[in-house]
């Protein structure tokens, strides 16, 4: 017979599956007892059959489940504990479950180019277009010249650049590493986003809430930016998730980048009483727990 710790079924779930049901954890679970059959066949193959009885009990254990399932598929853990300029993470829905994005931006002199890669979809680079067009905008908040872009290429990179992504909910995760990599400003390696980004900076509500709360979860990510009309989904995600989270609803980006960032964004321009304060404006912030 054969029999797994609890131990080995988390690692599974974590490591080789990411769905939200269990379809793959059965298929995974079926494929380690067709191996164990096949050696136990093995190796009574040319002597006498085992007693049943006889036969020893397989244990699988966190240790040996790579002798039956092969290489980790997947890395949901935080690999730096702090990332330079121009990382961020983003949060994405696939037909299997959630998954974490790592979104890399580098700056390199030349003439306008905007580059995408990591086999993006149309709908993703459309919304990398749109964060770059909001950051554009707003080029002087930022403290950058107007005409930034005419002298340097931007270089966005999605990694695993083999698996497909599309969609508009990496959004303003896009524009934070957009705009931390033009400022060398780092993002906070804890936070995750999800959120569609409009030209004006809006956060637009995004599917898959709760698949993508428990992918940030198993990463050991602590806090997460939501858009303020998706509060309405939390009551469908698990108590056990959210203990773990501390879940932030926006409406702005402005907002977000102010807290994604590990120094505000925003220059800082003096106000008529010869105070300093940031140029935009504060809008409603949520903290959820």
């Amino acid at each position: 017979s054969v029999s797994f710790t609890s131990d080995a079924i988390n690692r599974i779930i974590r490591n080789y599956t990411r769905e939200a049901g269990v379809r793959n954890l059965e298929r995974e679970i079926a494929r380690i007892c067709r191996k164990v059959a096949r050696k136990i066949a093995e190796k009574e193959e040319g002597k006498a059959k085992a007693k049943r009885s006889l036969r020893p009990k397989t244990v699988i254990n966190e240790k040996t489940l790579e002798q039956y399932l092969g290489e980790i598929k997947f890395r949901d853990e935080l690999k730096e504990e702090k990332s330079g300029a121009g990382v961020a993470t983003g949060l994405a829905w696939t037909e299997v479950g959630g998954v974490i994005l790592k979104i890399e931006t580098i700056i390199l002199p030349g003439k306008t180019k905007f580059i995408l890669t990591g086999k993006l979809g149309d709908v993703m680079k459309e919304s990398a277009q749109a964060a770059l067009s909001y950051i554009r905008s707003r080029a002087r908040d930022f403290g950058l010249a107007k005409d930034f872009h005419n002298k340097i290429d931007i270089h966005v990179h999605i990694p695993e650049g083999a698996t497909p992504k599309d969609g508009p909910s990496a959004g303003i995760a896009l524009a934070a590493s957009i705009v931390s990599a033009l400022l060398g400003v780092a993002v906070r390696h804890d936070l995750a986003m999800t959120g569609e980004i409009t030209l004006r900076g809006n956060i637009l509500t995004v599917g898959g809430l709760k698949e993508k709360l428990l992918a940030a979860q198993r990463a050991g990510i602590k806090t997460v930016v939501i858009p303020k009309e998706n509060k309405r989904d939390l009551k469908e995600v698990s108590e056990n998730i959210k203990k773990d989270l501390e879940i932030i609803a926006l409406e702005h980006m402005d907002e977000a980048l102010k807290l994604a960032l590990v120094k505000s964004p925003f220059k800082k321009v003096k106000s008529k009483s010869g105070s300093k304060r940031s140029r935009p404006q504060e809008s409603g912030m949520s903290a959820l727990n």
